[in-house]
């Protein structure tokens, strides 16, 4: 399986694993329509899409548009599905869009993959910890929880915690692929939807699938433009800008955070590995770093004179 077709592989993790690929001997093909969200105003001048250009046979289209599907489906052997929309908050106020690009795009990918003669024989998915929600806890010594989202009373009175019904205290565990799938943002939906036509399409079809759920993805290249990237960009840009840090709720809330290079290794090896099939794998370190933790690293790390201030302000 040498041909390889990466959707949005001119983003941040597309663009780094074509070039792996790309060192390993493989054919790669990208298909990106370089989002100015992503890319900037002047595209065709991105580092990332400078990264690529001659080095994949790069399709400049839409995953919305099927000629262009068409076109980069291909003589392909496996299809890497990074193209979306991303951003929890952002999706709660572009509904239409993260629908048509990542619903309808991925559905469109599909309807082509079952009525076009094709050599697709794996299909890649990247999902999101997005689908988990709020995650998993455990209440007191007992049973597992996925408790829905805090509600804006509590967080008004400084009440940041996750609790039960009867304001019991619980205690975050690891979100483990077997966890309650329960998405708290519309982005979180739409992934959802997405491993389940892949799943459903995908065996219909006899075509093997891996969907792989990011956690965290951080690293060299990372745009510190883009608000949307999470919040190792936003502490950096502010930081770089002389400005304090304002660090929501009180700082404690954890995420996995994992490295663009190990992201990468473990994509590939979904690739390559005959194990890796019709599965469902998080993509993560295992380790939970607090907020404020990431904050003060940051601050050392730019060896910067600025402020961490601890706010109590929170997102709906």
């Amino acid at each position: 399986m040498k041909n390889i077709l990466i959707t949005g592989g001119a983003g941040f993790i597309g663009s780094n694993l074509a070039l792996k690929l790309n060192s390993l001997g493989y054919s790669v093909t990208v298909l990106d329509h370089l989002s100015e969200q992503i890319h900037g105003s002047n595209s065709e001048n991105s580092p990332l899409y400078q990264s690529v250009l001659g080095k994949v046979n790069f399709i400049k289209g839409d995953v919305t548009c099927r000629e262009d599907v068409e076109k980069s489906i291909q003589n392909q052997d496996v299809i890497i599905h990074l193209a979306a929309e991303t951003g929890t908050g952002q999706s709660m106020y572009e509904i239409e869009k993260y629908s048509r690009v990542n619903v309808y795009g991925t559905a469109l990918i599909l309807d082509v993959l079952v009525n076009q003669k094709n050599a697709v024989k794996k299909f890649i998915l990247a999902s999101s910890r997005a689908v988990y929600g709020e995650g998993k806890y455990q209440k007191g010594n007992f049973e597992a929880v996925y408790p829905e989202s805090r509600s804006v009373a509590s967080m008004q009175q400084g009440k940041f915690e996750m609790t039960d019904e009867n304001g019991e205290i619980l205690q975050a565990l690891a979100t483990d692929e077997n966890s309650k799938l329960h998405p708290t943002s519309y982005y979180g939906l739409t992934k959802l939807q997405q491993e389940q036509m892949v799943k459903l399409v995908c065996k219909s079809i006899g075509v093997k699938y891996v969907i792989l759920r990011y956690q965290n993805v951080f690293g060299v290249g990372q745009s510190l433009l883009n608000p949307y990237t999470g919040i190792l960009s936003i502490f950096s840009t502010q930081i770089l800008n002389a400005k304090n840090l304002n660090i929501f709720e009180d700082g404690l809330m954890t995420r996995d955070f994992i490295n663009i290079e190990d992201t990468v290794e473990a994509t590939i090896k979904s690739l390559e590995l005959e194990s890796a099939n019709n599965e469902i794998i998080n993509v993560g370190s295992g380790i939970a770093t607090d907020v404020l933790t990431i904050a003060n690293i940051l601050v050392h790390s730019y060896a910067k004179n600025i402020s961490i201030d601890i706010s109590g302000d929170y997102r709906v």
